[in-house]
Parts: structure tokens; C-alpha cells; sequence
């Protein structure tokens, strides 16, 4: 039985996470609202029973079913032997995995500072004032905690010359910023040399390069979590 992956299907979200990592490593697995449609997500969803996944994205795996994008890549990582083979330094990428959900949530809480349930131009004054907090403080404090990590075992990787599933998650977080905040990132060029690496290394990793060039990568937009809106991006 194939691994299926329940996300959303026009936008890349937190779905776009485990999908690069399954590129990267070569893993087969099936979008299922893809293939079906999100009517069919919603549906599995609340068919599932017991202790089931709070929202997508999640995995169904056989019997198991994981949800939390953090805890999947985990699951994966260790089912395909992706990981470091040391316990320790695996709860260490988990950690970081853990601090990139984090920053995830802050740059949706940028375009959607109220509430999820309100539109953004409902809740524009408010974003913009968030939005420059964001690029003045959270941002950079963030991108410097993930550079360093990085620059621990001289990159361009977290584990060095060995991909991790926390380097194809930081290269969809900077792609995802340049996307977002094109002027504040050309201006903050050189910042942090090794995430810049890191996102020219990752398209190089067997496998990777193909599904980046192909439909089946969801380009941004202004339904997902990083969005370009030119306000936002004032400098």
C-alpha cells in the first residue's frame, strides 16, 4: 500500500514540507486530494477515528496515522533511514524542526494578525503593523537561530555534507520569504551566508531537481501561508 499524503491541493502550505522531503529521498507516496479533490480530504478526515490528526496535512501510512508536519517528517525520516543513526542528534533536528513550525505559524500571524477566520483585507491596518515587527525583529532572530545551526557542522547541510529533512524544510522557508518579502531580502543579501547555501544546495539533492521543475510543485500564492502583499514588504 502506498503512502498517502492528505493536504490541501492548490496551495503549498505546510503540505510543501513533506513534499520536498519525499523528493528528496525518493519516496513514493500519493496526494491524495490531488488525485481526488479537497471534498475528499475533509471527508477521510472526519472518517478517521480515536485519537485522529486536529488538520492537514497527515499521512496514512498502513495502520499508522501521523499529523503534524514536524512529527511526519520524523516518522519518515526514521522509516527511511534519512536520519543521523544517533539519537541525539536526531531529537536535535527534531528541535529544529520544531522551531521552523513555529516560525511558519509567525509568518502566517503576519497577513492574518486577528484571525484565521477573517479575510486578509479585513484585517489590513493591523497586518501592516505586524509586518514591520516582524521584519525588524522576529524574522532576523529566527533566520540567525537557523544560520547558525547550520554553520555548527560547516554546511551546507545541518549534519554537514549529509542532507537532513531539516535542510529541504529551511530551503521551502527561504523561498518562501524571498517570495514573500522580495525587497526586505534583496536588502538583507548576505545576512545569513548559510542559509543562502543551503538553498543553493538543496535543488542539487538526488531527486529533488526533477519535482522542483515539474507541476507537481505548487508555486506560492495568496492563499497559503507565505503571501506577497506589495504593503507588507514597505521599506
Amino acid at each position: 500500500m502506498s503512502l498517502e499524503l492528505w493536504y490541501w491541493p492548490e496551495i503549498p502550505g505546510r503540505g510543501e514540507f513533506i513534499r520536498l522531503f519525499c523528493a528528496a529521498g525518493e519516496i513514493d507516496y500519493v496526494d491524495m486530494a490531488r488525485v481526488e479533490n479537497a471534498d475528499a480530504l475533509v471527508e477521510h478526515m472526519h472518517a478517521l477515528e480515536g485519537m485522529r490528526p486536529f488538520a492537514p496535512p497527515y499521512i496514512v501510512d498502513g495502520d499508522v496515522v501521523i499529523g503534524q508536519t514536524p512529527l511526519i517528517l520524523q516518522y519518515l525520516s526514521d522509516r527511511e533511514g534519512l536520519g543521523s543513526g544517533e539519537m541525539e542528534v536526531d531529537l536535535k533536528l527534531f528541535q529544529l524542526q520544531m522551531d521552523i513550525a513555529d516560525f511558519v505559524q509567525e509568518v502566517h500571524s503576519v497577513h492574518h494578525p486577528i484571525a484565521s477566520e477573517l479575510h486578509y483585507a479585513d484585517q489590513m491596518a493591523e497586518a501592516f503593523d505586524r509586518a514591520q515587527n516582524f521584519r525588524a525583529n522576529r524574522l532576523p532572530k529566527y533566520l540567525i537561530h537557523f544560520d547558525n545551526a547550520l554553520a555548527a557542522n560547516g554546511g551546507p547541510f545541518s549534519l554537514g555534507q549529509q542532507w537532513s529533512h531539516v535542510d529541504t524544510s529551511l530551503f521551502q522557508v527561504m523561498e518562501g520569504l524571498d517570495y514573500m518579502f522580495p525587497n526586505y531580502m534583496a536588502a538583507m543579501q548576505g545576512s545569513w551566508p548559510y542559509l543562502e547555501g543551503l538553498q543553493g544546495a538543496v535543488p542539487e539533492i538526488d531527486g529533488l531537481a526533477d519535482y522542483l521543475a515539474s507541476e507537481e510543485r505548487i508555486e506560492f500564492n495568496e492563499n497559503g501561508i507565505f503571501r506577497h502583499y506589495e504593503e507588507l514588504d514597505e521599506q
